[in-house]
């Protein structure tokens, strides 16, 4: 893939939220593209992370597109506040909805952006029919809700196929966004497999100055 349109989306799961608005802007001025959300219910994952009331405090602080992954059961119920915060991509999970045909139309509706999250035991052609309503698949490269872990390198072939399946339908501009150990080592990976979106979080905000890291990654896709 061409590394000049792989957009780098810091996930705030990873920041310090006692100064979260000033991270966020931190990331913006630094050149990120989006500014990833995880909304975890502590049911479809073991943890809670944030909601709503957040989105909508970052989105007064940033002008980014909001890429929201609700890593929650019964996500139809909330589509609607999380689009009204101030969401611009919302993201559901394929194993936690009965009906993707209706929650995406219910994104859509909305007005945001729709995707389709894939845990890493998911194969990639149970979103072909889908494809058509897709503007992003979002590929889980490590198991759901915890930051920090390590890239399940098999999922790299997952990408692969989800990307020659995008192209086959006709979809060339659907982004596949890689979500969970991304990093200096694996950007470049990942990129070739056939991602153009990167969730990186501890890679962006566990050391400061966040610039100088987004600045790295940029450098090693630059120079993959």
């Amino acid at each position: 893939m061409d590394n000049h349109a792989i957009l780098v989306a810091p996930s705030i799961l990873s920041a310090d939220f006692a100064r979260l608005g000033e991270q966020v802007q931190a990331v913006e001025a630094a050149g990120a593209d989006w500014i990833h959300i995880d909304v975890m219910d502590g049911r479809f994952v073991p943890n809670i992370t944030m909601g709503p009331l957040v989105v909508k405090a970052v989105r007064q602080v940033t002008d980014l597109p909001l890429d929201v992954h609700l890593m929650i059961v019964e996500p139809d119920h909330l589509i609607p506040a999380f689009a009204d915060a101030g969401a611009d991509h919302i993201s559901v999970h394929y194993e936690a909805c009965p009906d993707l045909y209706r929650t995406l139309n219910l994104i859509k509706g909305a007005g945001c952006k729709a995707g389709v999250a894939i845990n890493p035991h998911t194969r990639a052609a149970a979103l072909y029919e889908l494809l058509p309503l897709l503007d992003e698949v979002l590929v889980m490269t490590v198991s759901p809700g915890f930051g920090g872990q390590t890239l399940i390198s098999q999922t790299l072939s997952k990408i692969e196929r989800l990307r020659k399946m995008a192209v086959e339908a006709d979809r060339p501009q659907l982004h596949i966004v890689a979500d969970g150990g991304v990093n200096l080592d694996t950007a470049q990976s990942v990129v070739e497999a056939g991602c153009d979106v990167l969730v990186m979080g501890s890679a962006i905000y566990n050391d400061d100055p966040v610039a100088d890291n987004i600045a790295a990654v940029r450098r090693v896709l630059q120079n993959g």
